[in-house]
């Protein structure tokens, strides 16, 4: 049975492109998330920005879970379906530097203590690379 499951919902995910990058979106992640509302017969976007708290892996039904601090200082949590249609565009800002999966601490705090620190990666470039390596050889000699 879990195998005809499987099968089915992978034939389902073959038949709808996918809008959201799943490898771009990490618990942590400052994210703005571009979802279409259906007012009466008119259709618009909305954003709603904030931190990526919880990513659920599966098939079909994998999502992810934003949550941001709203008016008065109420947080507000939203659940996004990775293989929504109503899904438009998910926006990564930033990335934070954590080291868990689900960042459910985060409903206890506000202000300054719900900051995360953002997760930086330095590369260098060929050309970086080639003048490092043209300054030994000079000094070599």
């Amino acid at each position: 049975m879990h195998e005809l499951v499987r099968a089915l919902s992978s034939e389902q995910l073959l038949d709808r492109p996918q809008a959201v990058p799943r490898t771009k979106i990490r618990p942590g992640a400052t994210v703005r998330v571009h979802f279409r509302i259906v007012e009466g017969k008119r259709e618009r976007l909305q954003p709603f920005q904030g931190v990526v708290i919880r990513v659920r892996e599966g098939m079909s039904d994998a999502n992810f879970t934003v949550r941001r601090v709203g008016a008065h200082g109420v947080g507000v949590e939203r659940t996004f379906p990775f293989h929504s249609p109503r899904l438009a565009e998910v926006e990564v800002l930033r990335q934070g530097h954590v080291r868990r999966a689900n960042l459910y601490y985060l409903r206890e705090r506000t202000g300054k203590s719900a900051r995360l620190r953002e997760r930086r990666r330095f590369r260098m470039g060929p050309d970086e690379g080639a003048a490092d390596g043209a300054q030994e050889s000079a000094t070599d000699e």
